[in-house]
């Protein structure tokens, strides 16, 4: 009985593995798409930023968790379901000590780096992840929570672990109007 189940986490292996691999390439070619590492930033936060709005259906469905009521309980969210669905590693979460607007997701483990052992030559400004950032960024938006997404810091930039600052600034206003009498 336990063998289906072996089966089913061999092929999320293979799945993320296969994600890794197809996500290194296509670095690579924006990369050679771009010269200037602010645009392959902007470039690959983008597309995350697409993916989000589109994938938060999918971690709704099969998450089932329910509405959040603060933004500590969003981050625990994202950093305790999401991030180890979609990616199979659980980021730990710290908050700002000035603000209530202000976490930290500090990730020992980046699954998007493990076939990468440094930034390309000449490249010291790259966010190799900014995908990660549009994709909170987005996902965020779509349940109505506006936030800015950037990494503090980065493994490939030899900082000892990986962390994503996120910092709401207000909620997204619905595009319903109330009629006025």
């Amino acid at each position: 009985m336990s063998r289906p189940m072996n089966r089913r986490q061999d092929n999320h292996k293979i799945s993320r593995e296969l994600f890794v691999l197809t996500y290194g390439a296509l670095v690579a070619q924006v990369c050679k798409d771009y010269e200037k590492d602010e645009d392959v930033n902007k470039y690959l936060d983008r597309m995350g930023y697409d993916i989000g709005i589109r994938l938060v259906e999918d971690f709704l469905a099969r998450s089932a968790v329910r509405k959040c009521r603060s933004y500590s309980e969003t981050v625990d969210v994202i950093a305790q379901v999401a991030f180890k669905m979609y990616l199979g590693v659980t980021p730990s979460v710290s908050c700002s000590k000035t603000t209530e607007n202000e976490f930290f997701l500090i990730l020992d483990k980046n699954p998007l780096v493990d076939f990468v052992e440094e930034l390309p030559a000449g490249r010291c400004s790259l966010c190799y992840c900014n995908l990660l950032c549009g994709v909170i960024r987005g996902a965020l938006e779509m349940v109505h929570l506006a936030a800015e997404v950037t990494f503090v810091q980065d493994r490939l930039k030899g900082d000892d672990v990986t962390e994503i600052g996120i910092i709401f600034s207000k909620k997204v206003e619905d595009k319903k109007h109330k009629r006025k009498k």
